[in-house]
């Protein structure tokens, strides 16, 4: 099957490529990038994607796709459909699934799940046995089964030595841990320590918590050169670590999700628990720090940390709730909204954070739009506005705070694997 899109502006910094032209895709290549003359192709399906933008696929790094173990918030493909529908062609799966992704046997199914499916699916292994920072997981057994990177996300590696251990494994196949940096011992809270967390009664965690783990983890990677990735980072002080860490030569990177660089602490003042999240939402000066970070390039990645969960999970009382809300259909809405048209980073700098840079980090092919090559699109519309309506969402949960929110910028249709998500359709190409 043929298809041709129209008038359309692609763009990837990598390849120093920005130019509107016309795209032809022909079972899934790319065959012709140029003005194309439709008259010449009677059977092609043509979309006219004038004033909308081209980039290779987008990748969101930290997802919770639940399954297996918890099926009724979140399936492979429940996730990937989700994935789809916000304008993603690739994620990376956290292990923190029941039974966790310890074992070869839950990596390669997770990857079976989505074989067929339009979203590439790399699991993340976990870093220790059932994430409980004892004992080391088989690092290398995960590796060769399909564990794109390491992580016992939810909680730190528990004790430096077990991470110096898992680090050094992970130098042997240039592999990366991605950090989830709270340390215990101050952890257990339900919103960040401030003023706010004062005034409304609510057990908290400091900044200091992240702010411990990451100085811990960076100064491992610096004794043992070795590689390490600070998921969801929300506070200034790790912030200005990584930035500090990365002058001196460190391997260090770090994502931010878009609830940090777009909500407060102010915003649990009404005890919604679609604000109750791990990291907790920060303070002013912190949401600050995520921006500036992004903007001179500190903060690698933007990933959504798609946390999905049940509507009986979440209405309870605050303390009581889980942390964490879905994300991958307000992700590019959300970035575009508060980065793009507030004049924070270029679309250049956005296609770097949500395509190139995560693939990057985890070592997988980044897609780049020549003739030959796969089609691994997302097309958006930068200036569409639109209000987030949760009851349309194709994830199979609806624990999002941004209900009813207005955006500009949205997802138009993403290609790869010789099949096509738009309109709300997927289709073979």
């Amino acid at each position: 099957m043929q298809i041709i899109i129209k008038n359309v502006n692609l763009i990837n910094p990598q390849q120093k490529l920005n130019k509107k032209t016309d795209l032809l895709i022909e079972s899934g290549i790319i065959i012709r990038i140029g003005d194309i003359d439709i008259s010449g192709y009677s059977d092609a399906e043509v979309y006219d994607f004038n004033g909308k933008y081209c980039a290779p696929g987008f990748y969101d790094m930290h997802v919770h796709l639940r399954e297996p173990g918890r099926e009724d918030k979140e399936t492979v493909i429940s996730g990937c459909n989700a994935a789809a529908a916000g304008g993603f062609t690739g994620v990376a799966a956290m292990p923190n699934t029941t039974p966790a992704a310890d074992n070869a046997e839950t990596i390669r199914f997770v990857k079976e799940k989505a074989q067929n499916h339009l979203v590439d699916v790399d699991p993340v292994g976990a870093v220790t046995m059932e994430r409980k920072g004892e004992s080391l997981a088989p690092m290398l057994e995960l590796s060769e089964a399909g564990a794109v990177a390491f992580s016992d996300d939810g909680t730190a590696v528990k004790s430096a030595g077990i991470l110096r251990k898992a680090m050094e494994y992970t130098k042997m196949i240039n592999g990366v841990i991605l950090e989830h940096c709270e340390e215990e011992s101050l952890a257990g809270g339900a919103m960040n320590e401030s003023e706010v967390s004062t005034h409304l009664g609510l057990p908290s965690i400091p900044t200091i918590a992240e702010d411990l783990i990451v100085n811990r983890d960076i100064i491992l990677a610096e004794y043992l050169d070795s590689r390490i990735h600070i998921s969801h980072i929300s506070s200034k002080n790790a912030v200005d670590m990584v930035r500090q860490a990365k002058k001196k030569g460190i391997k260090v990177t770090a994502e931010v999700a878009p609830h940090h660089f777009s909500l407060t602490d102010e915003s649990v003042k009404g005890y919604d628990t679609n604000y109750k999240m791990n990291p907790p939402l920060r303070q002013q000066k912190d949401l600050d720090a995520m921006i500036e970070g992004l903007k001179d390039g500190t903060i690698d990645c933007i990933a959504s940390d798609h946390a999905p969960h049940t509507i009986e999970e979440k209405e309870v009382e605050f303390i009581y709730a889980p942390n964490g809300i879905i994300g991958l259909e307000t992700q590019l809405g959300l970035v575009l909204t508060e980065l793009y048209h507030k004049k924070h980073l270029s679309l250049e700098q956005i296609v770097e954070k949500l395509s190139i840079n995560p693939r990057k980090v985890l070592g997988l092919k980044v897609p780049i739009i020549k003739e030959g090559e796969l089609a691994n699109l997302s097309i958006f519309d930068a200036d569409a506005e639109w209000t987030v309506d949760i009851k349309k969402f194709k994830s199979r949960s609806i624990n999002s705070p941004y209900g009813g929110k207005k955006l500009k910028g949205k997802p138009v249709a993403v290609i790869n694997k010789a099949k096509m998500f738009t309109n709300g359709e997927m289709k073979s190409i």
